[in-house]
């Protein structure tokens, strides 16, 4: 409401729910391919040394979040239960990381991912799964190739439609069954032996249908904002 009046053009995924307003122009993509695109971004292997895993080691990020933001208002997560039988049922089949703005109970802290905050898409890139609170970084994990397991009772349009269209992300609420069901989902895919092989191609199909949207954003603002609302040319 604040700076509507004061904006040319609102540019938003076409996964976006609803309509802002008439400025609205959707492009045909997601907001992490502006920095996680390949065109612009390369992973770096050195990051597995940073974890101490080894080259074919199986590992996965666990992400839970603060939830004081202003729009996690009212909002909770895993409990602490769910959270201690994730990592239990995770360590059977693959090394187990978490990253944590909250403080973490002594069983799970030895758990706890150190890396510079830089590294972090490094890591999604390589992780066999991303489970989590947080929707960016599901988003992030799908675009690298990763696929993310993501609860909120709310949801998010791009997370949906990373599902829907591409069985990138696994979207749960957090009621009481489908903290359940959403554990069970990554114990059922960590299980799966041709997952990266499959998920790759999720990806493939993924770069391959949605825009560059660095490349679009500079068009865009080189021709002043006029380019029509078909945004499937990159």
């Amino acid at each position: 409401m604040m700076y509507r009046p004061f904006t040319d053009v609102v540019l938003s995924p076409e996964s976006y729910k609803g309509e802002i307003s008439k400025k609205q122009i959707l492009f045909n993509g997601y907001m992490e391919l502006l920095y996680l695109h390949p065109n612009h971004f390369t992973p770096d292997e050195s990051v597995l040394k940073l974890l101490g895993v080894e080259e074919e080691e199986k590992f996965v990020l666990l992400r839970f979040v603060s939830w004081q933001a202003t729009h996690d208002s009212g909002h909770s997560g895993l409990n602490l239960e769910n959270k201690r039988k994730a990592v239990k049922e995770f360590s059977k089949y693959a090394r187990v990381f978490i990253s944590s703005e909250a403080e973490l109970p002594e069983d799970l802290e030895p758990y706890r991912i150190s890396i510079p905050p830089a590294k972090m898409h490094d890591v999604l890139n390589y992780a066999l799964l991303f489970f989590g609170e947080s929707a960016t970084m599901a988003s992030e994990s799908a675009v690298l190739g990763t696929p993310a397991i993501y609860l909120d009772n709310d949801g998010r349009g791009y997370t949906d439609d990373l599902e829907k269209s591409y069985g990138l992300v696994y979207n749960f609420t957090v009621s009481p069954s489908d903290q359940q069901k959403s554990i069970e989902m990554g114990t059922k895919l960590l299980q799966y032996e041709l997952l990266a092989e499959k998920t790759l191609k999720k990806k493939n199909l993924l770069l391959g249908e949605k825009i560059d949207l660095t490349a679009y954003l500079v068009k865009f603002v080189e021709n002043k904002f006029n380019l029509h609302k078909n945004t499937s040319e990159s």
